[in-house]
């Protein structure tokens, strides 16, 4: 705003978009928007229309419709102290003069800090001089784990790599003596991926009920990933996927369709936030995967093998067995499988100050039991699972039991009475599991959650669990059992483990080339032979990899007699360098869902 008559002092604004996100390892988010990271300066060049030595000028940072200094969604800062600035303000910005700025002939070139304490999201940065006031920028803030004072920060950089920067994951699914690995692109920086999980943010619950301190509270990934986990599901919100175990897919894609998290999320918002249909736990903690790196936090996919469900929160899996002539009573636990969730790294003084809880919590968007009256799990820190520490919030109660729960098989006599027919301290929790840090190998993380069993020290901590979580947290009891009936990843599936029988169909890639460029295409080629008595119809390819095509893509293929091999050309156009994994999943008529992949490895163009 100007005085009428009056020309703007701001003649030019410089956010320096490239460098800036680049500085701020966001330069894949975006090519065209300012990106960056609490508790690091970004740089600005403003260009005044006569000498500053910037003294007058203030900066004005907000976010949200109801910005206030005092939730932290408003911060007054300047090079000098700024006086209308109010004493209870919190998460201030700060400005700084760059070595590159020339006061005397109006160049101003500043760093600007966000706090390591800011909310995340969208923010509008303002230049105050006189009775003047310009818009900017406009910039998105993220967390930061590169920054110490960032409550998600992270020691090592490998880690980081790992956890926050890489797009390509394995999920471990099968049984605990027979496990095998699957591909997922978490594709945490494809198109409009910030956009998205911004969006997220903003159509929760907590959102609605309170929009202020919704949006304040967003400085917290305690918080945040809260929230996150309930609106991966939507069985009470306006959240991501839905959720089925029935074998009944046929208004929507099975679960065993998805490859990866930006199909299912591009869906989602694209389609005005309209659940997406379906998924079970590791779609669920995939998809979670990748909202919680875009980010900035920390987070990984962990399998539980022979998973337990205990719906009373007694911290016992009861099968109970009527004797003669008594009426056959339903036991509401169960053990499934295996179970998908993910871990989130983060720091947990609202627990305790000396830093006992920080590190890897349990985060599960699976909707199975409510939590504060919202189907979220978490984030329970793997620390108190580990000790049986079940008072703490939130949810460790459930989560200890899932993976080490006792199992007692009860009599049910005439009189009521039970009788322990049967227990079985070693069954639950079995080869918890994760991608290794730099590969795709399995890495078994049981140790981090619980001590050996048969041990006198795992026998003391669930003596003490059981103990501690009699004025545990309080969770509502699950609707109802329909979902014990999953096909894969859920109860039922007692038997030994069977071999994976070998497909029925054979894909093959030959000269994806081992090589590329960016943005200059590429052929592939993907060859299929029918190994069947029959002929194959209602043939569909399904295409996708982070960095090697936007978007998912869907390919019809004609009938495959018997025998017969075919042979589907595709081309291809790197955006994005490094390693790119293409992932493939087959559909007809006979049989769903055969995976495939292939990498390229994609060189910058020298031009």
């Amino acid at each position: 705003m100007t005085t009428e008559g009056r020309e703007s002092i701001f003649k030019r604004v410089d956010i320096h978009l490239k460098d800036n996100n680049l500085a701020h390892r966001t330069s894949l988010l975006s090519e065209d928007r300012l990106v960056v990271r609490r508790g690091t300066p970004f740089r600005v060049t403003l260009i005044l229309g006569r000498p500053s030595n910037g003294q007058q000028l203030t900066l004005k940072a907000t976010t949200g419709k109801h910005p206030s200094e005092e939730q932290g969604t408003l911060s007054l800062f300047g090079l000098a102290q700024v006086k209308e600035r109010s004493p209870s303000a919190k998460a201030v910005w700060r400005a700084e003069l760059h070595k590159d700025a020339s006061p005397p002939t109006g160049l101003l070139v500043l760093n600007v800090t966000p706090p390591a304490d800011a909310p995340i999201g969208e923010f509008k940065l303002f230049g105050i001089h006189g009775d003047e006031t310009k818009l900017l920028a406009g910039l998105v803030v993220l967390y930061n784990p590169w920054c110490s004072d960032d409550w998600v920060y992270m020691k090592d950089e490998k880690e980081i790599n790992e956890y926050v920067m890489n797009e390509k994951g394995v999920i471990f699914k099968g049984s605990n003596n027979y496990i095998i690995s699957s591909n997922w692109d978490y594709g945490q920086f494809q198109q409009k991926m910030v956009d998205i999980c911004l969006r997220m943010l903003d159509v929760n619950h907590k959102h609605y009920i309170d929009p202020a301190d919704d949006v304040s509270a967003r400085c917290n990934p305690i918080y945040v990933s809260r929230v996150v986990s309930a609106m991966i599901n939507s069985q009470d919100d306006n959240g991501v996927l839905v959720g089925r175990w029935d074998g009944s897919y046929a208004d929507g894609f099975r679960p065993s369709h998805w490859t990866g998290s930006h199909a299912i999320l591009k869906r989602w918002f694209d389609n005005g936030c309209s659940r997406v249909k379906y998924g079970q736990c590791w779609v669920f903690a995939g998809v979670m995967c990748s909202v919680m790196r875009l980010l900035g936090i920390p987070c990984r996919v962990i399998t539980n093998f022979q998973s337990a469900h205990d719906n009373n929160k007694n911290l016992i899996i009861d099968v109970y067995h009527a004797d003669f002539g008594v009426r056959e009573r339903p036991s509401p636990d169960s053990i499934w499988n295996y179970h998908v969730w993910v871990e989130a790294w983060m720091r947990r003084p609202d627990l305790a100050k000396d830093g006992r809880y920080d590190g890897w919590q349990v985060l599960d968007p699976t909707p199975q039991e409510k939590s504060d009256g919202v189907y979220c799990c978490g984030p329970s820190p793997v620390a108190a699972i580990l000790n049986g520490d079940t008072h703490l919030k939130y949810d460790v109660p459930f989560v200890f039991a899932a993976v080490n729960a006792d199992c007692i098989d009860w009599l049910v006599k005439a009189d009521g009475s039970q009788v322990n027919i049967s227990s079985d301290t070693k069954r639950v929790g079995q080869n918890i599991s994760t991608k290794a840090v730099g590969s795709g190998q399995r890495v078994d993380v049981t140790d981090s959650y619980k001590y050996a069993e048969g041990t006198k020290k795992e026998r003391d901590v669930y003596l003490h669990a059981t103990t501690r979580n009699l004025s545990g947290d309080a969770k509502e009891t699950r609707e109802d059992d329909k979902k014990k009936e999953e096909v894969v990843g859920g109860p039922g599936d007692k038997g030994p483990p069977k071999p994976t029988p070998p497909p029925p169909i054979q894909m093959r890639f030959e000269e994806i080339p081992k090589t590329g460029t960016v943005n200059r295409e590429v052929q592939g080629e993907l060859f299929f032979t029918n190994t069947l008595s029959e002929t194959l119809t209602r043939c569909t390819l399904t295409l996708s990899g982070s960095g090697l095509m936007l978007d998912e893509r869907q390919l019809r293929i004609p009938d495959l007699k018997p025998s017969s091999r075919l042979c589907v050309r595709f081309p291809l156009l790197p955006y994005q360098t490094g390693r790119k994994t293409l992932l493939v999943d087959f559909d007809c008529s006979a049989f769903r869902d055969i995976k495939g992949c292939g990498t390229i490895d994609v060189r910058p163009s020298i031009f």
